[in-house]
């Protein structure tokens, strides 16, 4: 997917959280999935987030942040080995 083929519309993400950039994964069927970089509280994190439409607004239904390069290594090296798994 090519950069900024979602990402016209900003993410739904209010302060103290300030967002520096994002990446849009998924926006169809109500449901909008992104890989966000943001600042909070001075500290930068990486944060998966999944929000539903609800009316004319989106809701938060998920959040998963990562803090740092060693907590990346493991959940990367854990997905890692399960995708080969995916083809079986």
């Amino acid at each position: 997917m090519e950069k900024g083929q979602f990402d016209e519309e900003k993410v739904p993400i209010i302060a103290p959280l300030k967002v520096l950039d994002h990446r849009t994964i998924g926006k169809r069927f109500g449901w909008w999935s992104s890989v966000t970089l943001v600042e909070s509280w001075g500290r930068k994190q990486v944060c998966l987030y999944l929000w539903q439409k609800k009316g004319d607004r989106w809701g938060r239904k998920q959040k998963f942040a990562i803090h740092n390069h060693e907590e990346w290594a493991l959940i990367s090296d854990a997905v890692e080995e399960f995708i080969g798994q995916l083809s079986s």
